[in-house]
């Protein structure tokens, strides 16, 4: 591990592989500054999509953008330039989390950055910390996950590194989330930043024949779809749980995680596994054509912040149906128009009979698509990277003076 922190140090990831080479030598003259990017795993997931659109956004309006993640989850992921890892896999034991430790100290200190911009709550908690431990650079949290997703003792921790300005600035992404930190004391609060997720737009030139072909998904029929981590949160068992009742049914399941064997399980005692397709994760440049081959996108999630996945599919032009929860209701709208069918997705009967709906009435699909277009306007990726440039300038301004 000692080797692998010294080759990391000279430019290589925790693979043994080279990293992309930087923009710019450490010292050398930067025209906006540099911003490096801590996330946590390496994958294709919403929130490491919206740090590669950040990141990107900053290299284009002149900053010199570092990425650096803890450890590599997908070997699908495709990383952005500049981008170096701290360990091979997750740690496992207190032996390889205190490599870990170490090897993300030293990266952190070796980049030189002039801001630090975390991500998902332990790339907050552990990079927030040993980024204050190692540089003086501002720390700016991005607190993107759900609290339902975090540990009591972890909470704590966030609430404490907020109190004690550990974090400058900390955004969050919906008007839900303000609430949700409405009652935490006046030294966190006055640090929270609304900053709406910008998305990136998802149309295929495919067919959805051709799209479905490339899935290897049956062409005709009605075909349901997901794009998420497989993971007990998203309740992606909800919709295998309709298709006994609607036998012309199938379900395309687009991404991996550690659900995927209970969900496996549940779709052979159903009886319906074999209309249950497993695509496995797919690229931020695939999602295009995987909501091309949907009839309708289904959206269970049992705990959200934004819903980047549903806002995606809706303004792509695929109905979605997802479960009624506050900051859904809020981010998929526009106008006052719902660009979703919400539904207690736990209630099998209903969120079958949600889809039937939307599936029997083109009127509905019509009025989900027009408002799915006007999605565009209220999160844009240039106004998120804006927000993003005014708050690290402020942070570094703060901090030199």
């Amino acid at each position: 591990m000692n080797d692998l922190i010294t080759r990391a140090e000279h430019g290589y990831a925790s693979d043994g592989h080279a990293s992309r080479a930087p923009s710019a030598a450490v010292g050398s003259p930067l025209r906006q500054g540099r911003v490096l990017l801590i996330q946590t795993q390496a994958e294709n997931a919403g929130a490491q999509e919206i740090s590669r659109l950040v990141g990107a956004g900053l290299a284009a309006r002149g900053y010199d953008v570092h990425n650096l993640f803890f450890f590599r989850q997908s070997r699908a992921f495709d990383e952005p330039a500049n981008t170096v890892y701290c360990a091979p896999r997750r740690p496992g034991d207190p032996g390889s989390f205190l490599r870990f430790l170490l090897s993300l100290g030293r990266q952190i200190r070796a980049t030189r950055p002039d801001a630090i911009l975390t991500f998902q709550h332990y790339g907050n908690a552990i990079g927030g910390a040993i980024a204050r431990l190692v540089s003086p650079a501002p720390v700016i949290a991005n607190q993107v996950s759900a609290r339902l997703t975090m540990p009591g003792w972890l909470q704590k921790l966030d609430l404490t590194m907020g109190r004690l300005g550990i974090f400058r600035a900390i955004t969050v992404n919906s008007d839900d989330m303000l609430r949700d930190y409405s009652r935490y004391p006046d030294s966190y609060r006055r640090r929270l930043v609304h900053v709406p997720h910008g998305f990136d737009q998802k149309h295929s030139a495919l067919t959805k024949a051709a799209a479905r072909q490339r899935f290897d998904l049956p062409t005709d029929g009605t075909v349901l779809g997901t794009a998420a981590r497989l993971h007990p949160l998203k309740q992606l068992d909800a919709t295998i749980r309709v298709l006994p009742a609607n036998p012309s049914w199938r379900l395309a399941l687009a991404g991996h995680g550690p659900d995927e064997a209970r969900l496996r399980a549940l779709a052979a005692q159903l009886g319906v596994a074999d209309r249950v397709f497993f695509v496995g994760e797919i690229t931020p440049e695939q999602v295009a054509d995987f909501l091309a081959c949907l009839d309708v996108f289904v959206f269970p999630s049992l705990a959200e912040t934004f819903g980047l996945a549903a806002v995606e599919a809706a303004h792509a032009g695929v109905p979605v149906v997802a479960n009624d929860l506050p900051v859904l209701r809020e981010v998929l709208s526009y106008q006052g128009e719902p660009a979703a069918v919400l539904v207690d997705a736990a209630d099998t009967t209903a969120l079958g009979t949600a889809i039937n709906a939307v599936l029997a009435d083109p009127g509905l699909r019509v009025r989900l698509q027009r408002s799915g277009e006007g999605l565009k306007t209220r999160y844009s990726v240039d106004a998120m990277v804006d927000e993003y440039v005014r708050i690290i300038k402020q942070a570094m301004a703060a901090h030199i003076v």
